[in-house]
């Protein structure tokens, strides 16, 4: 079926035994973005895909958050920091941040491949970062699970690598001073 402005939202027109095998992440991709279109669709009154914007993919995050499997603890609750609670508690489930960001990250990509462009993507908006910048210090902070980026290995720490490999004649192992 295709919305306007060229863009599919879901691959009817190929038959499954003639197309290749796909992979995980590539089923994933197609399964989120499918079911996107559906949750479009359903809207009252329906939303073509050449007019979503940032809000309709925050409702519909907002939207997944009923299926999640994640126990954030509000405020008012007595488990609220503490990583393993000791008892059961009347707190939602929500969808983790960790699993919103991947989806994000494919319905990103399917957007594009689909036949829409980079400078309208919705998944791309600077409120969706901010969005899942919230849900992900929100969830942290509810959790007692602090969020440390990962850090990129960095020009320094490769020269430090480099000479502490070049001081140690008498090993192969690589040091980091």
């Amino acid at each position: 079926m295709s919305g306007s402005g060229g863009m599919v939202i879901s691959g009817e027109g190929s038959s499954p035994s003639s197309s290749p095998t796909l992979s995980r992440y590539e089923s994933q991709k197609r399964r989120d973005w499918n079911t996107f279109g559906q949750y479009l669709k359903n809207q009252r009154p329906p939303v073509p895909l050449s007019q979503c914007n940032c809000n309709h993919v925050m409702d519909f995050l907002r939207y997944l958050d009923q299926f999640g499997k994640t126990k954030v603890h509000l405020q008012g609750c007595m488990f609220y920091g503490q990583p393993e609670p000791p008892a059961p508690c009347t707190c939602p489930l929500r969808q983790a941040w960790g699993s919103l960001d991947a989806l994000i990250g494919r319905l990103r990509a399917a957007y594009e491949e689909n036949g829409g462009t980079p400078e309208t993507n919705p998944f791309a908006s600077g409120s969706i970062r901010v969005y899942l910048r919230e849900v992900r210090e929100c969830q942290a902070k509810a959790r007692g699970i602090p969020y440390k980026k990962k850090k990129k290995a960095t020009a320094t720490a490769t020269t430090t690598a480099t000479l502490a490999t070049d001081e140690s004649t008498s090993s192969s192992t690589m040091h980091f001073s």
